[in-house]
């Protein structure tokens, strides 16, 4: 499937080949920290099709325990992550970060990675609480004047 792209400001867009059935979801410490989240979800491009349109991205290479190093673009404006990728050159497998494709309705994951670093409660968040918008009660329920979503 073609798919688009851009991180959060607009400065970083891309498009690429991706097989909806192998998205998944990373529950590793270190894409808890890099998300600021309990997991990632990654997808992940063809190998050679990923192309930048616009923008250079800030990136940084990550060695992990296991001696493997991964290649972790951002965009140098807004910090949105964009991928990850292997040393070396193209054709590679790039794993596109999900908030990031503009068509990632299409994108459910089937598999998840890492399960011993998942958080106990990412189990079921059917059991928290959801509301489609913010809702005004927020404030009273936190005790938090001025918290509003990003």
């Amino acid at each position: 499937m073609k798919i688009d792209g851009k991180c959060h400001c607009g400065f970083i867009t891309f498009e690429a080949e991706a097989d909806p059935a192998k998205t998944a979801i990373c529950n590793c410490t270190d894409c808890q920290v890099l998300t600021g989240g309990a997991f990632r979800v990654t997808i992940p491009a063809e190998s050679g099709t990923f192309r930048l349109i616009s923008g250079e991205p800030s990136t940084y290479v990550k060695t992990a325990d296991s001696g493997t190093q991964r290649l972790h673009a951002f965009c140098p404006r807004c910090g949105s992550p964009i991928y990850a990728t292997g040393l070396g050159d193209d054709p590679k497998p790039y794993s596109l970060r999900f908030g990031t494709v503009r068509q990632r309705e299409h994108f459910a994951p089937t598999v998840q990675i890492w399960t011993r670093s998942q958080p106990a409660w990412v189990q079921d968040i059917t059991s928290i609480a959801g509301f489609e918008g913010q809702p005004d009660s927020i404030h009273a329920r936190f005790g938090e004047k001025g918290w509003s979503s990003p």
